[in-house]
């Protein structure tokens, strides 16, 4: 079973980088579509980014293109966020997840079996 644990979140400023990882225990990560989301109180788990097996096609919510770029290394079993011009409406709980299948616009949160235990990342403006 794999494990996922994301780290690198914290408080910034608008306009500020920040980056985030997520580690994968076990030696089944590079089967893992990958991808993250994000979640507010009181709101539903909203899809940001997934990126395949081979770490070639990537795909992102419209309110993040252009700003957020997935990538991973099966290597090192990580995946990581680099976000850029980070927004006051980007502050969330984000979380690393993981799924099985061959679809790779896949964006529902239930689709996903695995998830780690999530990072805060806070924007001030």
């Amino acid at each position: 079973q794999v494990q996922l644990a994301e780290s690198g979140g914290g408080l910034v400023q608008a306009g500020d980088s920040l980056r985030l990882s997520c580690t994968a225990s076990g030696r089944l990560f590079s089967t893992y579509f990958m991808g993250w989301f994000r979640q507010v109180p009181g709101k539903e788990r909203e899809f940001v980014a997934t990126i395949n097996r081979n770490g070639d096609i990537t795909y992102y919510a419209d309110s993040v293109k252009g700003r957020f770029a997935i990538s991973r290394d099966n290597a090192k079993n990580t995946v990581l966020l680099q976000m850029n011009s980070l927004k006051p409406e980007d502050t969330a709980v984000y979380y690393c997840a993981g799924r099985l299948g061959f679809d790779m616009q896949v964006t529902s949160a239930r689709a996903y079996e695995l998830w780690g235990q999530g990072t805060q990342v806070t924007v001030s403006s």
